[in-house]
C-alpha cells in the first residue's frame, strides 16, 4: 500500500456511530489530536478519522476519549457542503481511513477504578 499514514495521539472525543439506513453499514468518527514541532514551538494538530462496520465496533469498546492510541490506515479527501454566512461553500477535509490501531500508555482517569492510572498496555485491532 502506498498511502499508509502511522499516527500517534490522543482522541480529542468521544467516537460516535453513523448509520447508513438503505445499507445497513456503519462509520464510527473520531478526532485524534497530535502534537506538531516547528522552530521549537509546539502546536496541535487535529485529525478525523473513521472507523467502518466491525473495526468501528472495536473503536466504540475500546477507545475513549483522553485515550493515547497508535492509528493506521490511508488519507483521503472528505468532499461536503456547508453553508458558511449564507452561501453554500464546498469543503475539502482530510480523513484517515482507518485499518488498524492499537491502545498505547496508561488508561484514562476515568477508565481505572478508583481514579487510579492503569498500567501500561498495548492491545491491537485490525480491519
Amino acid at each position: 500500500m502506498n498511502n499508509q499514514l502511522n499516527i500517534i495521539g490522543y482522541v480529542g472525543q468521544a467516537p460516535r456511530v453513523v448509520s447508513f439506513a438503505d445499507t445497513g453499514n456503519k462509520v464510527v468518527k473520531f478526532s485524534i489530536a497530535v502534537r506538531e514541532f516547528s522552530n521549537k514551538e509546539e502546536s496541535t494538530l487535529w485529525i478525523d478519522v473513521d472507523a467502518w462496520n466491525g473495526l468501528g465496533e472495536s473503536i466504540m469498546k475500546t477507545v475513549k476519549k483522553g485515550r493515547e492510541v497508535m492509528l493506521t490506515g490511508r488519507l483521503a479527501i472528505s468532499i461536503f457542503t456547508k453553508e458558511v454566512n449564507g452561501v453554500n461553500t464546498e469543503v475539502h477535509k482530510p480523513v484517515l481511513k482507518l485499518s488498524s490501531f492499537h491502545l498505547c500508555g496508561p488508561k484514562p482517569a476515568e477508565d481505572a477504578p478508583d481514579g487510579e492510572t492503569a498500567p501500561r498496555e498495548m492491545e491491537r485491532a485490525t480491519a
